[in-house]
């Protein structure tokens, strides 16, 4: 599988349209829009690939360059951005990815748990008010923290109700999001190593993913529950 690459043409586009996000100009631009999204949908499909051949990876979405601002302040009518994600199979496998492509060094990676649906999230907190040391020996670990750094995401202020405020490992615990990213510069973007880099970044979070999996398919008896 020949690996393609992502060029600057993507990333000068995107400034272009920055300054002149109107739909007149992206008219006037489509078909070169059209020429270039082919090539990130390459891209996004050799990042599918690759991740398939150590996980199981059962779809991938490059999102539309339109965006929704019926409920914004934004009313700018197009992203300038590319943004595309790719979802584990389920119910046995947890978490996701996802692929930001984004002049000016904003583009970056992320794996993890965006939005946990209310039982999830809950069954999460119990296990790590539970249990709290093998979380923190997969994503203290040398391998994985030099890839991922630390959590990010949003948080609650103080314990979610029904969980001690004092617990050591509140930390966790009041987090709504458990999520890792990484960046990259627009140097890195258009590297002939990129796509490999972010597929073995993807391969490194597979610790994670796999205590995750376990924790959201089970009880707190550690009895299956799909």
């Amino acid at each position: 599988m020949a690996t393609p690459k992502l060029s600057n043409d993507i990333l000068d586009f995107f400034k272009q349209l920055e300054k002149n996000n109107d739909r007149d100009w992206f008219n006037a631009h489509k078909k070169e829009f059209k020429n270039l999204e082919a090539k990130a949908k390459a891209a996004y499909k050799y990042i599918y690939e690759a991740l398939n051949k150590h996980d199981v990876v059962d779809g991938f979405k490059l999102f539309r360059i339109y965006r929704d601002v019926r409920f914004s302040k934004n009313k700018l009518p197009y992203k300038t951005h590319f943004g595309g994600a790719f979802s584990r199979k389920k119910p046995e496998l947890r978490g996701g990815y996802y692929l930001h492509v984004q002049p000016d060094d904003e583009s970056f990676i992320a794996a993890g748990f965006w939005e946990p649906n209310k039982e999830d999230l809950l069954r999460i907190r119990r296990e790590f008010e539970q249990d709290d040391q093998e979380i923190r020996a997969i994503i203290n670990a040398k391998p994985f923290k030099s890839v991922w750094g630390d959590f990010v995401g949003d948080e609650l202020k103080t314990a979610p109700r029904d969980f001690d405020k004092e617990h050591p490992a509140i930390d966790l615990i009041r987090k709504k999001q458990y999520i890792f990213t990484k960046k990259y510069t627009d140097k890195e973007v258009v590297s002939d190593t990129f796509l490999e880099d972010v597929n073995a970044s993807f391969k490194a979070v597979r610790p994670f993913f796999d205590y995750m999996s376990d924790v959201l398919t089970t009880n707190l008896n550690g009895e299956s529950i799909i």
